[in-house]
């Protein structure tokens, strides 16, 4: 992804939290996205399909996924005739993770279905299998699925070896690709100057907090008498947040009555997907502002994950580690969707960062109990900088938001281009999943997805459908904070990026159980690992595209 776009971005469109706040209507910049002014109409259907099942009704169902799918089928009946694809079978490979995803999915497609005469089966897949079954198939040549759900590093396996199939310009035009957020436009989703990405989905890792812990007076009389001299508010760096997750350590939750924690690292690995959460604490260290790479050098793919920044964050993982009570018990079994779901959501624990989805899970599911008490912003800061040009460290605050995974994405595989009825039938399908409408739906419901466009972002409909104003807000701003901040530190879409990710995950779980003499050399250990990987794709080939996909 090329700096140059989140410059444009940060500069035209200046979709940050503090300008969204001087509309009431649409996005602080609502002249350079004239798109989020709706048609009456238009704007009827969306204040509809949220109140299905209704904030604060609990967990949406089946009955709801399919009722909000036949609703915003009015875009796909303009371009399907009623039963075209009787006959047609598709086959769709995506996730099962936390009754999310596919099943989602199957819900919103049964009256696309029902319409268009097609059949769709269903390759059910957990987060930590994911990588392995799709890199499984592409070595193979087994590829035996039309439609896939699909994060965009993956584009360099795929899209890269020629796998998928072109989006034909009608499906641009339903699915209305221009309000898309401006990291989400080219080059994501294209390759060679195609395009073949349907965005579900606009993945960035934000800091969600207990605000009841810091309104607590217990905790801050405590920390004025126990904490290092600061105001017991908010951490903004990573350093704050050990110290306050240390402090926390054995005293006692004060909505659930149980042992209170600070911060949840996910300490097992999750496929791949893990990795990211030991990013969170590294980009502030690791990103410098003038210099685009983070994770290898640009000129010679030298991995960096062992430099002083990427120690220094694993580092303040084992310091909580070593701390009595810091984490929940069993910690080291932990994966990110048990951070997420088993524990903060259900009142365990005062931090955490993850994707955006946490947002809409606190205040519209079943297990969440602490919608009414979390706040939202972009992930802590480092204190400083490691200037991997200079070798040395540049003290001060640095901001780097961790955009992980680029989000999700609906592709069709090219083993449909044979036949032009199934072609047309696998983008439809992809692009009502797609849909517009549709998508603010997912974004304000359990999904497993979380805001993508710029339509999202008009805070007066997600309060209209039940949503707390400053929750929203909040929510909502800290997300696009992110998404706009100009030292976002972005993912490369380079072939092999989960094998880089998912032999790290190995090595840090070792790591973390302290099976290596220090910190150091379980880090070039994973360096040493990502090497070989380097080299058995071909060291030249990933210098060029991770260079291009830096904007270098």
């Amino acid at each position: 992804m090329k700096v140059d776009l989140y410059n444009y971005v940060t500069a035209v469109q200046r979709m940050s939290r503090r300008n969204m706040l001087k509309g009431t209507a649409a996005l602080g910049a609502a002249a350079a996205m004239p798109r989020v002014a709706l048609a009456d109409g238009h704007a009827n259907l969306r204040a509809e399909i949220l109140k299905i099942p209704g904030v604060g009704a609990g967990s949406p169902t089946d009955r709801d996924w399919q009722t909000v799918g036949e609703m915003c089928l009015g875009a796909s009946k303009a371009n399907v005739a009623e039963g075209e694809f009787e006959g047609v079978e598709l086959t769709f490979m995506g996730l099962n993770n936390q009754n999310l995803h596919n099943f989602l999915f199957r819900g919103f497609l049964k009256p696309w279905e029902a319409y268009t005469g097609a059949k769709i089966n269903w390759i059910d897949l957990a987060q930590a299998d994911y990588n392995a079954r799709l890199q499984q198939s592409i070595a193979t040549g087994t590829v035996d699925f039309d439609i896939i759900e699909m994060g965009a590093p993956f584009e360099g396996d795929v899209l890269g070896k020629g796998l998928a199939s072109e989006m034909p310009d009608w499906v641009k035009d339903q699915i209305d690709m221009d309000d898309y957020v401006g990291y989400l436009q080219a080059p994501v989703g294209t390759w060679d100057g195609k395009t073949y990405r349907v965005s579900i989905d606009g993945d960035c890792h934000t800091f969600a907090y207990r605000k009841d812990y810091y309104e607590n007076a217990d905790f801050a009389k405590a920390w004025a008498e126990e904490g290092d001299g600061s105001a017991w508010e908010v951490p903004t760096t990573w350093s704050q947040v050990n110290a306050h997750s240390k402090f926390l350590a054995g005293k006692t939750d004060p909505l659930t009555g149980l042992e209170a924690h600070g911060f949840l690292d996910p300490l097992k690995g999750w496929g791949g997907f893990g990795f990211y959460f030991l990013e969170d604490r590294a980009t502030g260290y690791a990103k410098h502002a003038d210099d685009p790479a983070w994770l290898f050098d640009p000129d010679t793919m030298k991995p960096r994950v062992n430099n002083p920044a990427f120690v220094r964050a694993i580092e303040e993982v084992m310091e909580l580690v070593n701390t009595d009570k810091a984490y929940p018990a069993d910690q080291i079994n932990a994966d990110p969707g048990t951070t997420a779901f088993q524990q903060f959501l259900a009142g365990t624990g005062g931090m955490l960062t993850w994707w955006g989805d946490v947002g809409s899970n606190a205040r519209t599911s079943d297990t969440s109990v602490v919608g009414d008490v979390i706040g939202f912003s972009t992930i802590p800061a480092g204190d400083a900088v490691y200037n991997a040009a200079t070798g040395a460290w540049e003290e001060g605050r640095n901001e780097a938001p961790n955009m992980a995974y680029i989000g999700w994405g609906v592709y069709v595989m090219k083993t449909v281009d044979g036949d032009d009825k199934k072609k047309k039938a696998a983008w439809s399908a992809a692009a009502h999943l797609g849909g517009k409408d549709l998508s603010l739906w997912m974004s304000a419901y359990p999904s497993g997805f979380q805001p993508y466009r710029n339509s999202h972002f008009n805070y007066d409909e997600w309060e209209e459908a039940g949503y707390d104003r400053a929750f929203v807000e909040d929510y909502l701003g800290s997300n696009a904070d992110s998404y706009n901040h100009p030292n976002a530190a972005i993912e490369p879409r380079i072939p092999g990026i989960f094998q880089y990710y998912s032999v790290a995950e190995d090595e840090l779980a070792k790591i973390y159980a302290g099976q290596y003499g220090s910190v150091q050399e379980g880090a070039d250990a994973i360096a040493a690992a990502w090497d070989k990987i380097t080299d058995q794709i071909g060291r030249e080939s990933q210098i060029k595209l991770y260079k291009a996909a830096l904007g270098l």
